[in-house]
């Protein structure tokens, strides 16, 4: 694809699929380093369960070349009763990585969703304070140990018809669409060097959900830009599903889009919707590889 090298995508959701079948392989490079061949890092998601399963925790040291942290570092894990945060078992999976020697990125610290019902007993003032505790103790807490946050966590659901397309919640609700930037500049102010990732889904659907959004994240990714917000890339979930209308290669040239505004690309989940496929195993494992090459393969170019 003109404009982005594959140095330019972070490949950080591929499958607990494919780290199982490297963990049965006997030979060859892992995954992190075949990525790093062609230029790209290899990741997962990983969350407390590696502080249990030791095999696990081994598995995925040796094949990614970093972690992100699925769970425990969003709002409703850390604050589940109340503004105070319980950073303990946080602390513990960054310090996993962090002797493992992969870096670490984190999402999602400000979503729309899977919000604590005690936030929604706040005045709006209240709600305002929270939102900024929260981003500043969080990743103030972990400045210089997490290399890379999902600052906001998909802006836009376009099925709630609201002007804007904008994801509701308690954040939206109380702070409007300036929660974004807000999110932003709190964040680069909790820690400059991070690396600040706006993230969204359906981009990659070529259907009415995926049309609406592709244009919408542009314009919202300009703006913040031209207002002169500290945002470093976009990250596109890509949760393929082969039942629904899509254009691989309309999606990377509209990820060249991004690019062109000075902007890193990152691939930042990465699942294939299999449940149309045979059951035999190999079948549908094949069928999953060609899903996956038919989107890698013009959006990585």
């Amino acid at each position: 694809m003109v404009g982005i090298t594959r140095r330019d995508f972070a490949a950080a959701g591929f499958s607990v699929a494919a780290l199982s079948a490297a963990g049965c392989a006997s030979a060859g490079p892992t995954l992190g380093q075949a990525a790093r061949g062609a230029g790209l890092d290899f990741g997962s998601a990983f969350d407390r369960e590696v502080l249990t399963d030791r095999a696990y925790g081994e598995l995925l040291t040796a094949q990614c070349t970093k972690l992100v942290v699925e769970n425990t570092l969003k709002f409703d894990w850390l604050r589940p009763k109340g503004p105070q945060a319980d950073f303990s078992h946080a602390d513990r999976i960054v310090n996993f990585a962090k002797q493992a020697g992969l870096p670490v990125r984190a999402t999602a610290l400000v979503w729309n969703d899977w919000t604590p019902p005690w936030l929604d007993r706040l005045s709006v003032r209240e709600v305002e304070a929270t939102f900024d505790r929260h981003i500043e103790e969080t990743v103030g807490r972990y400045r210089g140990r997490i290399a890379m946050w999902d600052v906001v966590n998909e802006p836009f659901f376009p099925i709630q018809r609201r002007a804007g397309g904008f994801r509701q919640g308690v954040w939206f609700n109380a702070l409007g669409p300036a929660y974004i930037a807000r999110a932003f500049k709190r964040a680069a102010a909790a820690d400059p060097g991070a690396t600040l990732i706006l993230n969204e889904a359906f981009c990659e659907q070529d259907d009415d959900w995926g049309t609406e959004i592709r244009p919408r994240l542009l314009a919202l990714t300009k703006k913040l830009r031209d207002d002169g917000v500290k945002i470093d890339g976009i990250g596109f979930q890509a949760h393929l599903k082969p039942h629904l209308p899509h254009d691989y290669r309309r999606f990377a040239e509209y990820a060249q889009s991004f690019a062109a505004l000075g902007l890193d690309i990152h691939l930042t989940e990465l699942d294939v919707d299999d449940s149309s496929f045979p059951d035999e195993p190999a079948a549908r494992d094949a069928k999953v590889a060609a899903q996956l090459e038919s989107f890698l393969t013009p959006v990585l170019g």
